[in-house]
């Protein structure tokens, strides 16, 4: 065995120099640290990596006996995620996905913004009306939901009773609609839940982002001629960009993996029928309890999402 060099015998006492000072100045901020770095390994990194493990095993119903008497996992290879994208199911539902999301963050986004410039002005009871604007959002998201849900019904529901009071006044007609009994329907109505619960998350990133504006742009533009709907377009929506940014990719990751919304009001009537990849995964890992078949599916949603992501911010930074 060769005996370590001068050379070498400096450079490691370089190292251990430097990894003492590093520790004396940073040690105390590390320890205080270790706490959440814990709670997110165990939270987060363990299971992520578990399911990743999982996404290349049989693990079903009919394994999970020989799993548990055995201890052991049994390999299949990219069996589960050639299954899982040769199906047409999943083309579809991952259509139905991409519509879902569009929908629901361009009208997040467009009425979040439209609702921030009104708080924004000087208007009597602001108070009032963000309070009542942020409802939805503060409302438990399950609860929202049930409440649309009976507010759906055919026979008593509030839509079709609105609608057809509305009917009444400007003399047209209209039919009762079964709104949870047709995938068209019901497509439509989660749509219009998702929009409602998440149009206050928007707003109020967008509203921070007004209020961080420098009022000094709008008098200029005031004095140039400038109409409100130029400085919206040329001074409001450029300078809330660097604002609104984070907060769409956010929006996008949230509906994309929303379960609540779909999952609540399809259960029982429109299963399987209006489902997103995320109630689709859902429904084969706990209904089926296809676990290996969910784990890679979960990992392929996981993958067009940080695509989505990478995308994303790449081409926003390029601007």
């Amino acid at each position: 065995m060769s005996q370590p060099t001068k050379a070498d015998i400096q450079k490691n006492s370089l190292l251990d120099f430097s990894l003492r000072k590093f520790l004396k100045r940073n040690g105390f901020s590390y320890l205080m640290l270790m706490p959440a770095f814990i709670i997110v390994a165990l939270v987060i990194i363990y299971p992520f990596l578990y399911n990743f493990n999982l996404a290349f095993t049989n693990l079903s119903r009919s394994t999970l006996i020989d799993f548990l008497r055995e201890g052991k996992l049994h390999y299949i290879g990219l069996n589960n995620f050639v299954e899982v994208l040769t199906q047409s199911t999943f083309w579809t539902v991952l259509l139905r996905t991409l519509i879902w999301t569009i929908v629901n963050v361009f009208c997040h986004v467009t009425f979040g913004i439209f609702f921030a410039i009104l708080l924004d002005r000087d208007m009597i009871f602001k108070g009032i009306y963000r309070a009542l604007l942020i409802l939805p959002w503060a409302i438990p998201q399950y609860i929202s939901v049930l409440v649309w849900k009976g507010m759906f019904n055919y026979n008593y529901g509030a839509v079709n009773i609105l609608l057809e009071r509305l009917s009444q006044i400007f003399d047209f007609t209209y039919e009762p609609i079964a709104w949870l009994s047709n995938p068209t329907t019901g497509f439509m109505a989660a749509i219009i839940v998702n929009v409602w619960v998440g149009i206050p998350f928007m707003m109020m990133i967008a509203l921070g982002g007004l209020q961080s504006i420098d009022p000094n742009y709008y008098e200029a533009a005031e004095i140039d001629g400038a109409s409100g709907f130029q400085q919206v377009k040329h001074i409001t929506l450029p300078l809330l960009k660097p604002v609104m940014m984070p907060a769409v990719i956010l929006g996008v990751i949230m509906t994309f993996n929303n379960l609540n919304v779909i999952y609540l009001l399809s259960f029982k009537k429109l299963t399987e029928k209006i489902d997103i990849l995320v109630t689709y995964v859902y429904k084969a890992a706990f209904g089926y309890f296809r676990l290996g078949y969910a784990a890679a599916f979960s990992v392929i949603i996981f993958l067009i999402l940080l695509g989505f992501s990478t995308v994303f911010i790449k081409q926003n930074e390029s601007h």
